[in-house]
């Protein structure tokens, strides 16, 4: 029973590792770029295999930025608990993890999609684990700006591996994540301000204060309003998806607003988990949108 019982903790702090939340919303907007590139029904099966890759590589990614970050995250009360910190997972136990994870990932890829959409998510993985955990975050206060390239790619994942080719349409749902990424982590380096400036990382309150960073992201929230009508403008989506962007931006833009106006961790937290709830809720709606122009 103790050994069943430290097996089971084992895998759940490998499990952990991989940052199963967040993969969760990356797979999801992969989805939705694959479904938004009008797969054929007969290709549903190795497309959700192919999905499968994409979460096997991006939880391997999140596996090496635990690895690497384990330092700064025990100087933070934020990620105090992961297991690498707490030492339930050692660092060639994360290390072969990782690697399990995203080798898998590639061969699922190679094998149920195409070679466009494995060499993207890897390059992906890249960029997430390698450019902008070890170069670009402890380097500058536009880390999340440039870095965010990386976590914007999942619906240009999805599109590559339903259709082997990227088009302009699945670039625009890239821009909106893009977009998006800035004022979402923002609103949580606002109230983690003194997490993040144990552990020295140069975020944006930091540096620049929290007046600077609350207009920076009541500015972004406008942008990415105007970013996220480009799909309606070009045709790819309709009255549906508008409607809720609409409705999402309205509340984006508001909870900014009332921020700027008047700060507190509180309602800097609740913008950080509202955020979360937009890009969930704004990608759904592109999905039932793409159904129903699909089955009305």
């Amino acid at each position: 029973m103790l050994s069943l019982t430290l097996n089971t903790r084992s895998l759940a702090d490998l499990w952990a590792l991989g940052k199963p939340r967040v993969v969760s919303l990356i797979v999801f907007c992969a989805a939705v770029g694959a479904a938004m590139a009008q797969p054929r029904w007969a290709d549903l099966p190795q497309l959700g295999l192919a999905l499968v890759g994409i979460g096997l590589i991006a939880m391997g990614a999140a596996a090496m930025n635990c690895l690497f970050e384990r330092d700064r995250d025990a100087n933070m009360r934020r990620t105090q608990s992961r297991p690498l910190v707490r030492g339930a997972v050692g660092v060639p136990g994360a290390a072969a993890y990782a690697g399990l994870l995203t080798l898998s990932g590639t061969w699922l890829l190679l094998e149920f999609a195409n070679p466009l959409a494995m060499w993207l998510t890897l390059a992906t993985c890249f960029g997430y684990a390698v450019v902008y955990t070890r170069w670009l975050k402890p380097a500058t206060p536009q880390n999340i700006v440039i870095g965010g390239a990386a976590g914007a790619m999942p619906p240009i994942l999805g599109w590559a591996a339903a259709s082997g080719h990227v088009t302009a349409e699945a670039t625009v749902l890239f821009l909106i994540i893009y977009t998006w990424t800035p004022p979402h982590f923002w609103a949580l380096a606002l109230y983690r301000k003194l997490d993040y400036a144990k552990a020295g990382l140069p975020m944006l309150p930091n540096t620049h204060g929290n007046e600077f960073t609350r207009l920076s992201i009541l500015l972004y929230t406008f942008v990415l309003a105007a970013v996220t009508l480009i799909p309606f403008v070009i045709g790819c989506s309709g009255w549906v998806y508008l409607a809720g962007a609409l409705w999402l931006n309205g509340g984006f833009i508001s909870r900014a607003w009332k921020l700027n106006r008047n700060y507190s961790d509180e309602a800097s937290r609740a913008l950080f988990l509202f955020s979360i709830r937009y890009l969930t809720y704004l990608f759904a709606a592109l999905l039932v949108d793409r159904l129903l122009i699909l089955f009305v």
